[in-house]
């Protein structure tokens, strides 16, 4: 019986490795439209973050901003950024740093601040440093809108004024957060982790959980705190079916801590991409949320 997993073995490996040699697939049309109509621009340190800059409303002096989950990208949005259009001047959305279209430098020390910072830098790029934006976020997105209202509420940085705040499904919460099996195995490491990227095509997996998990943690105090004490609106979609951050568990925590913000659940079957799973119920929960202050 040994003998016959050694075979197994042997004759799996090199096939295993010629897999791991195949290029990355080319790009679906869609997603090759989307890089098309995106620009880049170069951070203080001289990489290249791809980022949308949608223009709809005309007269309309109002900024959204969409910041991206783990390990999606912009195009997490690409279903809801017309709708977005249409009540908004300027929808912008970019790729984090070590995501799909943006740089993944090797070796580097991603980080939830570094983030932040290069997305102040974007906004300074566009010239829109002193406008009042609003903040639309999930995942690992909003860790990213948390430290940007952190900088908000101490005056730190003074580059973002931030209007408001709309959460939807991620960690908040690191005692409530419930990684995936396949997340825990990239996050860990080991001999599973590199086979793991490269059969998922996306470099980001092992190199931007751990630092994501971590960080939520031991800054948990600072991130939760800054949800807690500003007075701008801030408003909860939530996919209730989500394994990630589970129901009821998740919701009481958040309404415990959060006494000002508003909620809204989704339909029972909505889970941890409800911007995807449900775009128009999506849209009519951010839209009511704007329209209420």
């Amino acid at each position: 019986m040994r003998e016959w997993w050694v075979h197994v073995g042997l004759l799996a490996a090199p096939l295993l490795v010629a897999y791991l040699h195949i290029p990355p697939r080319q790009l679906s049309p869609a997603l090759h439209s989307w890089k098309s109509s995106g620009n880049f621009f170069f951070t203080y340190k001289g990489l290249h973050i791809f980022y949308q800059d949608s223009v709809g409303v005309v007269g309309s002096p109002e900024i959204v901003v969409l910041l991206h989950g783990f390990p999606t990208s912009s195009y997490d949005w690409y279903k809801i950024c017309e709708g977005l259009t249409l009540r908004f001047h300027r929808v912008i959305a970019l790729d984090f740093l070590g995501f799909d279209f943006s740089d993944k430098p090797r070796p580097h020390h991603y980080s939830i601040f570094e983030q932040a910072s290069i997305m102040e830098a974007l906004l300074r790029h566009l010239g829109l440093q002193n406008r009042r934006i609003k903040l639309l976020s999930r995942d690992y997105g909003y860790i990213v809108a948390q430290e940007l209202l952190y900088r908000f509420k101490q005056n730190r940085s003074g580059q973002i004024t931030i209007k408001s705040l709309c959460l939807s499904n991620g960690g908040i919460f690191p005692e409530t957060h419930h990684p995936l099996l396949l997340q825990k195995l990239l996050k860990d490491g080991g001999m599973l982790s590199p086979i793991l990227t490269r059969l998922m095509n996306f470099f980001v997996f092992s190199r931007g959980l751990t630092p994501y998990i971590n960080q939520r943690k031991k800054f948990r105090r600072r991130w939760v705190g800054a949800l807690a004490s500003v007075s701008i609106p801030i408003h909860f979609i939530y996919g209730p079916l989500d394994p990630v951050n589970p129901y009821p568990e998740f919701l009481e925590l958040y309404r415990k801590t959060l006494l000002l913000s508003t909620v809204l659940i989704l339909d029972d079957h909505i889970s941890h991409y409800p911007q995807r799973e449900d775009p128009m119920g999506f849209l009519n929960a951010y839209m009511g949320f704007i329209n209420s202050f």
